[in-house]
Order: C-alpha cells, then structure tokens, then sequence
C-alpha cells in the first residue's frame, strides 16, 4: 500500500467516525423512531452509508455490553435503553420535568416577545411570574436591565447554550419573523 492509498483510508476511517458520531447523537436527542428519509436528512448522510452505519451503532451497543440499543420497527430505528433496564428509567421518566409548564410558558413570551418588559410579562402571567423570572434568571438564562420602574428582560447567550441551539437558531429566537420568511 503506497502512501495515498494510506493517506485516503486514514480520511475515509475519520469520516465514518464523525458519520458514526453524528448519526449517534441524532438518535440520543430525537427519542423516538426515524425513519431512513429523516436520518439522511438530519444527517446529511449517503442512505447507503446509514444503513451501515446503524448495523455498526448496534454491533457497538452489543460489543460495549451498554445498556443502549438500536432498535429497528418497519424501517424505523430508535435509540433506547434495553428493557433489562426500563424499571430504572421509569422511576426517571414519572419525575418532574426541570420547568413546570407555567414556567415553560413564561420562558416561552420571553423568548418570543424578547426584548420585554417584566411589568409586560407580570400583566400577562400573572404574580407567579416574579418566581419564574427569578429562576431563570438564577439559572442565567436571561438577562435583566433596569428600564425605570421596571426590568427589560431578553434571553442571554447561556439560554442558547442551556438548550443547545446554534448560532441560526440563536437568530431566529431573536427575530422569529425572519425564520417564518424564511422558510416560507
């Protein structure tokens, strides 16, 4: 073997490393069944490769003795916890969420109507606000500014970070209007 062939194994193996990787974290997020048209478009991968690519993240779970597996339903895959398990994850699964869905709802106008006063937020949520505010706040996922009387509050850049959204998701939560032209 010369030494472009070399070179070109070493690019290809890299590759189906960041391909593998990628297909894995697409599966760790969606929690639940996609089917082969949302994998390639989520990952922007050959359908060809996928499907290798998928019977390698199986061989890997099984190999790893892990606790995760690929499962496949009607050329569906899914990444889940293997049923020895699902006593475990249920007692996780039948908690609380980390915001209740007041608070989802407040984030939510902030997030949408940013930037916003809190007298605004207050009006429309109701006293129980002045906690969530403060929450978020604590948590850093907001910003606070003295505007007279009252705050104007936006979204600060651990918000997106908190949520992991990149950086054209960051510009469509601050101009919600451009994403609706957008992908119009």
């Amino acid at each position: 073997m010369d030494a472009t062939s070399s070179t070109l194994n070493e690019i290809d193996e890299a590759r189906e490393k960041e391909d593998l990787k990628k297909l894995e974290a697409v599966f760790f997020v969606a929690g639940r069944f996609l089917n082969m048209q949302e994998l390639i478009s989520l990952t922007d991968i050959n359908p060809i490769i996928l499907e290798e690519l998928i019977e390698k993240l199986e061989e890997k779970y099984d190999e790893d003795d892990s606790a995760i597996e690929i499962v496949e339903k009607n050329k569906m895959w899914k990444m889940d916890v293997k049923p020895a398990y699902h006593g475990i994850i249920n007692k996780l699964a039948g908690g609380k969420s980390e915001f209740s869905k007041a608070e989802q709802e407040t984030l939510a106008i902030i997030a949408y109507k940013q930037p916003i006063k809190q007298s605004v937020i207050i009006k429309i949520r109701g006293n129980k606000a002045y906690d969530h505010i403060k929450k978020f706040e604590d948590l850093e996922l907001i910003k606070k500014k003295r505007i007279g009387h009252t705050h104007e509050l936006s979204l600060s850049d651990d918000f997106y970070d908190y949520f992991a959204f990149q950086d054209t998701d960051k510009k469509y939560a601050e101009n919600p209007v451009q994403m609706n032209h957008e992908n119009l």
